[in-house]
């Protein structure tokens, strides 16, 4: 990627666990792409797939609502295991909206995916960010990443990103002191509060979430790693009010123990990536893993409203 980012650009940077060719594979494969291309709660169907310069891939995209969109691609540069440039957005009778280039660059096993989307201009740059975020257009590349670790790890496991205008050092206080945590966290209409506090690797806090209405519920969070301004990993289950274990409150089958790993990432150093993956932690049933990966679609709604929070609570600072 570019050091030097353009008002008139998009970017987006991915490191996958997986080898190079798996992750290219998942881009060309056309049975493959329809497993993960797409917003969550969206499938694709596609008419034809012809990957080389000039080439087209012709499909359309199906909406959790059932509104189709046509889609046409047009392969500008094809660079097995390595780069693609095309152009996204077109159908048989209107113009694309904008160019995709993708880097793909294999270190040590992982594979960095760099991606520009190039538009005419600043405002129109401005307008599509608006669009895919409506449209939660980014979780394109978390259902790449979840597909990914299935693929390579056998892993069940839900994938979160968002890049925040903050520098790491902020963004990891916001998450890792508990009265910064508490203030974005919570479901609209929640807030939260810690009843025990203990911030270190070993260490085992209670939280409860409450409403106007009356509703309570309790958590714990114990930490397993803590690395400043990079890492942060913890288990969490639920509680009762004398902190002992409970279940879910509005599931009557979910795991028992839930693992988040959150690593931070400086895209800059004034724009900082946060990546999320939660998934049931060992020893969890496989009725309790099927109804995790039931909820997918709830859990990126969920965090994306916490991150507006976050993101709102940054611009307040």
């Amino acid at each position: 990627m570019s050091a030097k980012r353009l008002p008139n650009e998009i970017y987006i940077s991915r490191v996958y666990d997986a080898p190079v060719r798996l992750v290219w594979e998942a881009w060309t494969d056309e049975k493959l792409v329809a497993k993960w291309w797409g917003p969550r709660g969206f499938s694709i169907s596609t008419k034809s797939k012809d990957l080389r310069i000039g080439g087209k891939w012709i499909y359309t995209m199906h909406g959790p609502d059932g509104t189709e969109y046509p889609n046409v691609t047009t392969y500008h540069e094809v660079v097995e295991k390595k780069r693609l440039v095309y152009d996204h957005g077109a159908t048989e009778t209107t113009p694309p909206l904008f160019r995709v280039t993708v880097n793909f660059e294999e270190q040590d096993g992982k594979t960095l995916m760099d991606m520009r989307m190039t538009l005419e201009s600043e405002e129109a740059a401005t307008s599509i960010k608006g669009f895919i975020k409506a449209a939660g257009g980014n979780s394109t590349w978390d259902r790449l990443g979840e597909f990914l670790e299935e693929k390579t790890h056998k892993r069940d496991v839900f994938i979160v990103n968002r890049t925040f205008e903050a520098p790491i050092d902020l963004l990891y206080d916001l998450w890792a002191k508990p009265e910064n945590f508490s203030r974005w966290l919570p479901p609209t209409g929640f807030e939260m509060e810690f009843v025990k506090k203990d911030i270190r690797v070993g260490g085992r806090s209670l939280f409860r979430m409450f409403n106007k209405e009356g509703m309570a519920m309790f958590g714990s969070i114990s930490y397993r790693k803590m690395t400043k301004p990079n890492l942060l990993v913890y288990e969490q289950d639920f509680r009762d009010a004398n902190d002992r274990p409970s279940t879910h409150p509005m599931m009557p089958v979910w795991p028992k123990f839930m693992t988040a790993t959150v690593t931070l990432v400086a895209e800059t150093p004034a724009l900082t990536r946060v990546t999320v993956e939660w998934e049931p932690a060992p020893g969890s049933s496989a009725a309790e893993i099927a109804a995790f990966a039931k909820e997918r679609g709830g859990m990126t709604q969920g965090w994306n409203g916490s991150f507006d929070k976050l993101d709102d609570l940054i611009g307040s600072l």
